[in-house]
């Protein structure tokens, strides 16, 4: 799979019987993936001809899918996206590029383990540390510190009981 392709959702079911497709969203709100002109499914390139949120997922009609057998046949496909696509805000990455970077405690400098998982909660992510043990970090600016993607490093801060 190429490099630039980072999966964004999953087809999850179809919607209404013109061939529209029920896509399950793995961004921060359904809207991002709204944005795209493009996708790509199986590493092929799809149009996206509409785009609109329904009770939290992304309801799509999709270029050469024209009926629900169609469709059907794209049930659980996972949706990619091009990374030179998007431009993130300050602050934000995505979570393949957080994932394998390590962590190291901002106050001592002393490694903690790697990022292995980002939990998404409803109030905010849980970065999963694995090293010695295993730690949960909420990705909130209490806790962590700093994050250089470049250098592959996330600084944070931990607290009793952590």
């Amino acid at each position: 799979m190429n490099k630039n392709l980072l999966e964004a959702g999953k087809i999850v079911n179809t919607f209404g019987t013109k061939g529209e497709v029920k896509i399950q969203p793995w961004a921060d709100t359904p809207e991002f993936l709204t944005e795209f002109g493009n996708v790509f499914i199986d590493a092929i390139p799809v149009k996206i001809l509409s785009a609109r949120i329904h009770k939290g997922c992304v309801i799509a009609a999709l270029e050469g899918v024209t009926d629900i057998n169609t469709a059907i046949s794209l049930k659980n496909k996972i949706i990619y996206i091009d990374r030179d696509k998007v431009e993130l805000e300050q602050g934000q990455y995505f979570v393949a590029d957080l994932i394998g970077i390590k962590a190291i405690d901002a106050q001592t400098g002393e490694p903690l383990g790697t990022i292995s998982d980002v939990l998404a909660l409803p109030t905010h992510n849980v970065y999963v540390v694995k090293g010695a043990r295993e730690i949960l970090v909420p990705a909130v600016s209490d806790f962590v510190k700093e994050i250089d993607i470049n250098e592959g490093v996330i600084k944070l801060r931990l607290i009793e009981g952590m």
